[in-house]
């Protein structure tokens, strides 16, 4: 059953009709913008138009919650941090992949380390894979959190974040296998307040258009494989802009907004560490068409150069001689 818009949207949403009516797009912008802030996003169809909740309901089955987004999960970003480091992980269509991981973090992560799995309206195989994978895990098993639709890698990573309780976040994509304690040294890393953000895996741009592997270091951003910062920057800087629904170049983008600190300011470090982490598949990337992946990830792209594009002061090597944007 299709829920009715409250009153006071109806007239938001008929005020913004007027203004393009008028051709008045500035105010027609904030009007939509209100709506949207609201939960209801407005639907136009020529000179009329329909209103729909901005995002899925959230749904209670037997005992559980699925949330419809991530604004509904309860955070506790405003607690005291206790532990060492929380992990967050996603859980999509791939159980072997969350397996291995989760066997992975269990055999080597030290004590204080918690771990967050956002199920990101699983699929059956791993949504049961799951629930097999928490029944065997004793003393201080993973928190889980489920969605009621698939929500996207951003909107996915930010619900895990406000359930996160350790001062440092380690993002870990199920792709990747800690072969040894990552935790202790991407915690330590990030005692350094010139430091922004660490992984496993960096990168170098010489123009904010291309981006390209770099060695252990200070580097320009870090890759989503095996990434870390202060949950307290997260409380400050994010959430994450949920438009990313895939995830290629979300970590580029969110690395340089923790490492920005204002035009005519130094930015802070992102740090690539010598990690004993090994790599796998990436089997949301191999599913996809060539053409497909090339046009999510476009999409993507142009918003770190909607935001960044001009910000050649966050790299550590600009190039003398731009080239063109691709």
């Amino acid at each position: 059953m299709s829920l009715i818009a409250p009153a006071a949207i109806e007239a938001l949403a008929r005020d913004r009709s007027d203004a393009r009516a008028r051709r008045d797009w500035a105010t027609a912008d904030t009007l939509r913008a209100q709506i949207e802030e609201a939960g209801w996003k407005v639907i136009d169809h020529g000179v009329d138009f329909n209103l729909e909740p901005a995002h899925p309901p959230d749904l209670v089955d037997d005992a559980r919650i699925r949330h419809g987004s991530s604004a509904s999960v309860p955070s506790r970003l405003a607690d005291p941090p206790t532990g060492l480091a929380t992990v967050v992980l996603v859980a999509t269509d791939w159980p072997t992949d969350l397996a291995r991981a989760l066997d992975a973090l269990s055999a080597t992560a030290p004590d204080g380390t918690s771990v967050v799995i956002v199920a990101d309206a699983p699929s059956e195989e791993q949504a049961t894979a799951l629930e097999g994978e928490l029944a065997k895990v004793a003393g201080n098993p993973p928190e889980v959190v489920w969605t009621s639709a698939r929500l996207g890698s951003a909107a996915a990573l930010d619900i895990g974040i406000r359930r996160a309780s350790g001062p440092v976040v380690i993002v870990l994509d199920s792709s990747a296998e800690p072969t040894s304690d990552v935790v202790t040294p991407l915690a330590a890393a990030l005692a350094d307040p010139s430091v922004a953000v660490v992984g496993a895996f960096g990168v170098r741009s010489g123009d904010l258009r291309h981006f390209e592997s770099a060695p252990a270091g200070d580097v320009d951003a870090i890759e989503g494989y095996c990434l870390a910062f202060r949950r307290a920057d997260f409380a400050a800087r994010g959430p994450l802009d949920e438009r990313f629904r895939f995830y290629r170049n979300l970590d580029l983008w969110w690395s340089l907004v923790l490492r920005d600190e204002g035009e005519g300011a130094a930015p802070r470090r992102a740090v690539a560490l010598d990690l004993p982490v090994a790599r796998h598949e990436h089997r949301e990337w191999n599913a996809l068409s060539e053409a497909e992946r090339a046009r999510l990830s476009k999409r993507n792209f142009y918003r770190i150069i909607d935001r960044f594009g001009h910000r050649r002061d966050l790299l550590s090597a600009p190039d003398p001689t731009p080239r063109r944007s691709r």
